[in-house]
Protein backbone atom coordinates (compact mmCIF):
# COMPACT_ATOMS: atom_id res chain seq x y z
CA UNK A 1 0.00 0.00 0.00
CA UNK A 2 1.57 3.30 -1.11
CA UNK A 3 0.46 6.25 1.01
CA UNK A 4 0.99 9.53 -0.86
CA UNK A 5 -0.59 12.06 1.54
CA UNK A 6 -0.23 13.05 5.16
CA UNK A 7 -3.34 14.85 6.40
CA UNK A 8 -2.12 15.94 9.86
CA UNK A 9 1.05 17.82 10.79
CA UNK A 10 2.21 20.87 12.75
CA UNK A 11 4.89 23.52 12.35
CA UNK A 12 6.48 25.77 14.93
CA UNK A 13 3.39 28.00 14.62
CA UNK A 14 1.58 25.53 16.90
CA UNK A 15 3.88 26.52 19.76
CA UNK A 16 4.98 23.04 20.82
CA UNK A 17 6.28 21.95 17.39
CA UNK A 18 9.73 22.56 16.01
CA UNK A 19 9.97 22.89 12.21
CA UNK A 20 8.99 25.32 9.45
CA UNK A 21 6.61 24.73 6.54
CA UNK A 22 9.53 24.34 4.14
CA UNK A 23 11.29 21.87 6.43
CA UNK A 24 8.11 19.82 6.77
CA UNK A 25 7.56 19.80 3.00
CA UNK A 26 11.15 18.73 2.31
CA UNK A 27 10.82 15.88 4.80
CA UNK A 28 7.51 14.79 3.26
CA UNK A 29 9.14 14.76 -0.18
CA UNK A 30 12.01 12.64 1.12
CA UNK A 31 9.45 10.04 2.20
CA UNK A 32 7.87 9.99 -1.24
CA UNK A 33 4.72 11.97 -0.41
CA UNK A 34 3.01 14.22 -2.94
CA UNK A 35 0.72 16.06 -0.49
CA UNK A 36 1.06 17.32 3.08
CA UNK A 37 -1.52 19.03 5.28
CA UNK A 38 -0.28 21.69 7.69
CA UNK A 39 -2.93 21.72 10.42
CA UNK A 40 -1.92 24.00 13.26
CA UNK A 41 -3.67 23.80 16.60
CA UNK A 42 -6.58 26.23 16.78
CA UNK A 43 -6.54 29.19 19.21
CA UNK A 44 -7.76 27.54 22.43
CA UNK A 45 -4.76 25.20 22.59
CA UNK A 46 -2.23 26.76 24.99
CA UNK A 47 0.70 28.38 23.18
CA UNK A 48 -0.60 28.10 19.63
CA UNK A 49 -1.22 30.77 16.99
CA UNK A 50 -4.16 33.18 17.03
CA UNK A 51 -7.18 33.73 14.82
CA UNK A 52 -5.36 35.97 12.35
CA UNK A 53 -3.01 33.12 11.45
CA UNK A 54 -5.90 31.05 10.08
CA UNK A 55 -7.55 34.02 8.40
CA UNK A 56 -4.35 34.88 6.49
CA UNK A 57 -3.49 31.47 5.05
CA UNK A 58 -4.40 32.51 1.51
CA UNK A 59 -0.94 34.13 1.29
CA UNK A 60 0.80 30.76 1.67
CA UNK A 61 1.70 29.04 -1.66
CA UNK A 62 0.04 25.65 -2.00
CA UNK A 63 3.23 23.97 -3.19
CA UNK A 64 6.68 23.64 -1.64
CA UNK A 65 9.57 21.52 -2.86
CA UNK A 66 7.26 19.73 -5.26
CA UNK A 67 4.80 18.78 -2.51
CA UNK A 68 1.17 19.93 -2.61
CA UNK A 69 0.34 21.82 0.60
CA UNK A 70 -3.05 21.77 2.28
CA UNK A 71 -3.31 24.63 4.74
CA UNK A 72 -5.81 24.02 7.50
CA UNK A 73 -6.39 23.63 11.21
CA UNK A 74 -6.76 21.08 13.94
CA UNK A 75 -9.69 22.61 15.79
CA UNK A 76 -10.42 21.73 19.39
CA UNK A 77 -13.70 20.13 20.39
CA UNK A 78 -14.54 22.22 23.43
CA UNK A 79 -17.64 20.54 24.87
CA UNK A 80 -20.10 17.66 24.37
CA UNK A 81 -22.32 19.91 22.25
CA UNK A 82 -19.67 19.91 19.50
CA UNK A 83 -18.51 23.50 19.98
CA UNK A 84 -15.15 24.16 18.29
CA UNK A 85 -12.71 27.06 18.56
CA UNK A 86 -12.81 28.48 15.03
CA UNK A 87 -15.89 30.08 13.47
CA UNK A 88 -17.63 28.47 10.51
CA UNK A 89 -16.59 31.22 8.07
CA UNK A 90 -12.91 30.70 8.91
CA UNK A 91 -13.17 26.92 8.67
CA UNK A 92 -14.87 27.03 5.28
CA UNK A 93 -11.98 29.09 3.89
CA UNK A 94 -9.41 26.46 4.94
CA UNK A 95 -8.35 23.57 2.71
CA UNK A 96 -8.78 21.00 5.46
CA UNK A 97 -10.20 20.90 9.00
CA UNK A 98 -9.49 18.24 11.62
CA UNK A 99 -11.55 18.20 14.82
CA UNK A 100 -9.95 16.59 17.87
CA UNK A 101 -10.38 16.20 21.60
CA UNK A 102 -7.47 17.50 23.69
CA UNK A 103 -7.43 17.53 27.51
CA UNK A 104 -6.49 21.23 27.91
CA UNK A 105 -9.55 22.29 25.94
CA UNK A 106 -12.14 19.56 26.56
CA UNK A 107 -11.16 18.26 29.99
CA UNK A 108 -10.94 14.71 31.31
CA UNK A 109 -14.16 14.41 33.29
CA UNK A 110 -16.82 13.67 30.65
CA UNK A 111 -18.88 10.49 30.39
CA UNK A 112 -18.84 8.01 27.50
CA UNK A 113 -22.20 9.37 26.38
CA UNK A 114 -20.88 12.94 26.40
CA UNK A 115 -17.77 11.91 24.46
CA UNK A 116 -19.66 10.24 21.63
CA UNK A 117 -22.09 13.15 21.53
CA UNK A 118 -19.14 15.54 21.14
CA UNK A 119 -17.90 13.57 18.13
CA UNK A 120 -21.28 13.07 16.49
CA UNK A 121 -22.23 16.74 16.89
CA UNK A 122 -18.98 17.98 15.37
CA UNK A 123 -19.29 15.54 12.45
CA UNK A 124 -22.56 17.25 11.52
CA UNK A 125 -20.55 20.35 10.57
CA UNK A 126 -19.95 19.96 6.80
CA UNK A 127 -16.70 21.94 6.94
CA UNK A 128 -15.12 19.46 9.39
CA UNK A 129 -13.36 16.88 7.22
CA UNK A 130 -11.60 14.60 9.70
CA UNK A 131 -11.91 13.37 13.27
CA UNK A 132 -8.38 13.49 14.65
CA UNK A 133 -6.92 10.68 16.76
CA UNK A 134 -10.22 9.05 17.85
CA UNK A 135 -8.09 6.45 19.61
CA UNK A 136 -7.40 7.88 23.04
CA UNK A 137 -8.68 5.60 25.79
CA UNK A 138 -8.83 8.57 28.16
CA UNK A 139 -12.03 9.52 26.29
CA UNK A 140 -14.03 6.27 25.97
CA UNK A 141 -17.04 6.07 23.66
CA UNK A 142 -18.98 3.69 21.39
CA UNK A 143 -16.91 3.10 18.23
CA UNK A 144 -19.83 1.67 16.30
CA UNK A 145 -21.74 4.94 16.70
CA UNK A 146 -18.63 6.87 15.62
CA UNK A 147 -18.17 4.80 12.47
CA UNK A 148 -21.85 4.87 11.51
CA UNK A 149 -21.96 8.64 11.97
CA UNK A 150 -18.83 9.05 9.85
CA UNK A 151 -20.55 7.11 7.08
CA UNK A 152 -23.69 9.26 7.33
CA UNK A 153 -21.83 12.57 7.36
CA UNK A 154 -18.97 11.78 4.97
CA UNK A 155 -16.36 12.48 7.65
CA UNK A 156 -12.98 10.77 7.53
CA UNK A 157 -11.66 8.94 10.59
CA UNK A 158 -7.95 9.26 11.23
CA UNK A 159 -5.35 6.61 11.89
CA UNK A 160 -2.84 8.65 13.84
CA UNK A 161 0.77 7.48 13.78
CA UNK A 162 1.84 9.52 16.79
CA UNK A 163 -0.86 7.97 18.99
CA UNK A 164 0.71 4.53 18.65
CA UNK A 165 4.24 5.51 19.63
CA UNK A 166 5.38 3.73 22.81
CA UNK A 167 5.93 7.16 24.41
CA UNK A 168 2.43 8.41 23.59
CA UNK A 169 0.24 9.64 26.42
CA UNK A 170 -2.89 8.43 24.60
CA UNK A 171 -4.15 5.22 26.22
CA UNK A 172 -4.83 1.98 24.36
CA UNK A 173 -4.41 3.60 20.95
CA UNK A 174 -3.41 0.53 18.92
CA UNK A 175 -6.20 -1.62 20.32
CA UNK A 176 -8.72 1.18 19.78
CA UNK A 177 -7.52 1.73 16.20
CA UNK A 178 -7.96 -1.97 15.45
CA UNK A 179 -11.50 -1.86 16.83
CA UNK A 180 -12.25 1.18 14.65
CA UNK A 181 -10.73 -0.38 11.54
CA UNK A 182 -12.75 -3.56 11.97
CA UNK A 183 -15.94 -1.49 12.05
CA UNK A 184 -14.78 0.68 9.14
CA UNK A 185 -14.29 -2.44 7.05
CA UNK A 186 -17.71 -3.77 8.11
CA UNK A 187 -19.52 -0.52 7.22
CA UNK A 188 -17.21 0.46 4.32
CA UNK A 189 -16.15 3.72 5.93
CA UNK A 190 -12.97 5.35 4.57
CA UNK A 191 -10.06 6.43 6.74
CA UNK A 192 -7.19 8.85 6.43
CA UNK A 193 -3.59 8.70 7.61
CA UNK A 194 -2.02 11.41 9.74
CA UNK A 195 1.50 11.46 11.08
CA UNK A 196 0.58 14.19 13.60
CA UNK A 197 4.21 15.23 13.14
CA UNK A 198 5.48 18.02 15.36
CA UNK A 199 8.98 17.94 13.86
CA UNK A 200 10.16 17.46 10.28
CA UNK A 201 11.68 14.01 10.77
CA UNK A 202 8.17 12.69 11.48
CA UNK A 203 6.42 14.25 8.47
CA UNK A 204 4.98 11.34 6.49
CA UNK A 205 6.10 8.85 9.12
CA UNK A 206 3.51 6.06 9.00
CA UNK A 207 5.49 3.24 10.59
CA UNK A 208 2.77 2.35 13.13
CA UNK A 209 -0.05 3.12 10.70
CA UNK A 210 1.35 0.66 8.17
CA UNK A 211 1.75 -2.01 10.83
CA UNK A 212 -1.91 -1.91 11.88
CA UNK A 213 -3.17 -1.71 8.30
CA UNK A 214 -1.12 -4.77 7.36
CA UNK A 215 -2.01 -6.59 10.57
CA UNK A 216 -5.75 -6.39 9.95
CA UNK A 217 -5.45 -6.58 6.14
CA UNK A 218 -7.42 -3.36 5.77
CA UNK A 219 -8.61 -2.75 2.18
CA UNK A 220 -6.56 -0.19 0.29
CA UNK A 221 -9.63 1.27 -1.39
CA UNK A 222 -10.82 2.53 2.02
CA UNK A 223 -7.56 4.43 2.68
CA UNK A 224 -8.13 7.75 0.92
CA UNK A 225 -4.53 8.90 1.26
CA UNK A 226 -3.40 6.33 -1.30
CA UNK A 227 -4.98 8.36 -4.11
CA UNK A 228 -5.14 12.14 -4.48
CA UNK A 229 -8.43 12.12 -6.40
CA UNK A 230 -10.02 9.99 -3.69
CA UNK A 231 -8.77 12.29 -0.92
CA UNK A 232 -9.64 15.49 -2.75
CA UNK A 233 -13.36 14.83 -2.57
CA UNK A 234 -13.29 15.06 1.23
CA UNK A 235 -11.53 18.45 1.41
CA UNK A 236 -13.00 21.92 1.77
CA UNK A 237 -11.06 23.14 -1.26
CA UNK A 238 -13.35 21.02 -3.42
CA UNK A 239 -16.62 21.89 -1.70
Amino acid sequence: MKIISDTHSHTLASGHAYSTIKEMAAAAKSRGLSALAITEHAPEMPGTCGMYYFENLDVVPREADGVRLLMGAEVNIMAPDGTIDLPEKTCRALDIVIASIHPPCYGLDHTEEENIRAYTEVMKKPYVNIIGHPDDGRFPFDYEILVKTARETGTLLEINNSSMRPQSYRKGARENVLTMLDLCRQYEVPVTTGSDAHVDVDAGNFSYVREVLEYCKFPEELVVTTDWERLKGYLNLCK
